[in-house]
């Protein structure tokens, strides 16, 4: 049974309040081309805080996307918890994707790592070593390790985690956002191999990333 959704991520709810009141105020006094501005404003927010159901690969061995927005890296590189090399798979989500962050696959929160830093372009290379960042360790079936990163970028400033150390979760299951624009890089044990290639448009919850050989 899916939960019930109003669409919207509680965490925007504050910015559409108080765009909507503070465009209703300009409507009242008759100040129309600043209440057409906040109207348009108010809309955008929505639509940047949306956050629609979302119906999970029919496979339930693959790697679902944790992110809305466009794959700009498939390779190996270093996992930056384990230090060993892995395939990542990094998404860029540009202000007009869904925003909200979903579980690749089922498994328990090992390791949550909140890491200060800058706020280069997310679509950066350095923006995964040098960008402020939250890293989440996943196990999931058969003990296997995903590394998860949630990457602040030029106008992101707010990485939102809900899930804590501990927290079983179930594959494309919501455990987080960034507002207003960033990156998520996901680390994957061998024996997956990606199913997605550079400049594919991916959606949370719902793209198989990658599949179990």
């Amino acid at each position: 049974m899916l939960k019930p959704s109003v669409g919207v991520s509680l965490e925007g709810l504050p910015y559409i309040i108080i765009s909507a009141f503070t465009t209703l105020i300009f409507a009242v006094i008759g100040c129309w081309p600043v209440a057409v501005i906040g109207l348009a404003l108010t809309c955008f927010i929505g639509h940047f805080f949306r956050d629609p159901e979302r119906v999970g690969p029919e496979n339930a061995e693959d790697v679902c996307s944790p992110a809305d927005g466009k794959v700009i890296k498939v390779t190996r590189e270093i996992d930056p918890v384990s230090g060993e090399e892995r395939q990542v798979i990094a998404i860029f989500m540009n202000v007009f994707n869904v925003h909200v962050n979903r579980m690749p696959v089922s498994g328990k929160v090992e390791l949550i790592r909140y890491i200060p830093g800058k706020f280069f372009n997310a679509s950066f290379d350095k923006a995964s070593t040098d960008n402020e960042r939250n890293i989440l360790v996943i196990t999931g079936k058969g003990n296997q390790r995903f590394t998860m990163v949630q990457i602040a970028g030029l106008i992101a400033r707010r990485i939102v985690c809900w899930a804590e150390p501990g927290d079983k979760l179930k594959r494309g299951e919501r455990y987080g956002l960034i507002k207003f624009g960033s990156r998520v890089d996901l680390y994957m044990p061998d024996g997956y191999v990606p199913t997605v290639s550079v400049g594919q448009t991916v959606v949370a919850g719902e793209t198989p990333l990658a599949e179990k050989r």
